[in-house]
């Protein structure tokens, strides 16, 4: 493989360790390389600005609130790194809102080395990615499908999917909060998803916007 098809990855974390593990993982992938660490947000920026990286992870650990102001500020950019955020643990919630901010992809720092090779891999080739054990709580695999949905619920449904709550649904469809509420209940029960967050995060999965990964 050439020095040409070689991506290289950034990552914005605290802990060295988990930085030169990451490395060392890069350096046998042949295709992923990591050339640069920071330990700040702020020193992340010229990375992200200057468009030093190909992909850069982001730590979760540095806050919801801060890692989604500083995805506002990189849209600003004409071109800027595709952003990985990463964690511990992370939520449906945080899931879906760090997708809707503009990062690329959500993985644990828990997973599987090839789990997060795939993730980078997915992201290096332009698409999008999420481990399904974000969703693992509120998403049975054995429910149906959406095309099940009636068109009022798909009009529900594609509400939710961009963060419209219960009364702004209502005023939208021009229909009262509490039949929304029945609306939602048959959805869940339909498609096995047990919430409005699990609900927009398989939307993406559905549409082909980000790739679920077992």
């Amino acid at each position: 493989m050439t020095e040409l098809n070689i991506k290289t990855v950034g990552i914005c974390d605290t802990q060295p360790i988990a930085v030169q593990g990451l490395r060392t993982l890069l350096d046998e992938s042949g295709r992923l390389r990591l050339t640069h660490a920071v330990e700040t947000l702020e020193q992340g920026w010229p990375l992200a600005e200057t468009c030093a990286v190909d992909i850069l992870l982001i730590d979760k650990a540095f806050g919801m609130h801060a890692v989604l102001d500083w995805l506002i500020r990189l849209k600003a950019l004409e071109r800027a790194p595709a952003i990985v955020v990463w964690g511990i643990a992370v939520t449906e919630a945080e899931a879906l809102r760090f997708l809707q901010g503009g990062a690329r992809a959500i993985i644990r720092k828990t997973s599987e080395v090839k789990k997060l090779i795939s993730c980078l891999s997915t992201v290096a080739d332009g698409g999008s990615w999420m481990e399904d054990r974000v969703l693992q709580d509120s998403w049975q695999r054995d429910r149906a499908s959406r095309s099940e949905l009636t068109a009022r619920e798909q009009q529900v449904v594609q509400l939710v999917e961009q963060g419209f709550k219960n009364r702004e649904i209502a005023a939208e469809l021009g229909i009262r909060p509490g039949t929304v509420k029945i609306h939602l209940k048959h959805i869940f029960e339909k498609t096995g998803v047990r919430g409005r967050y699990g609900l927009a995060l398989t939307g993406l999965r559905e549409k082909g916007v980000v790739s679920l990964a077992c």
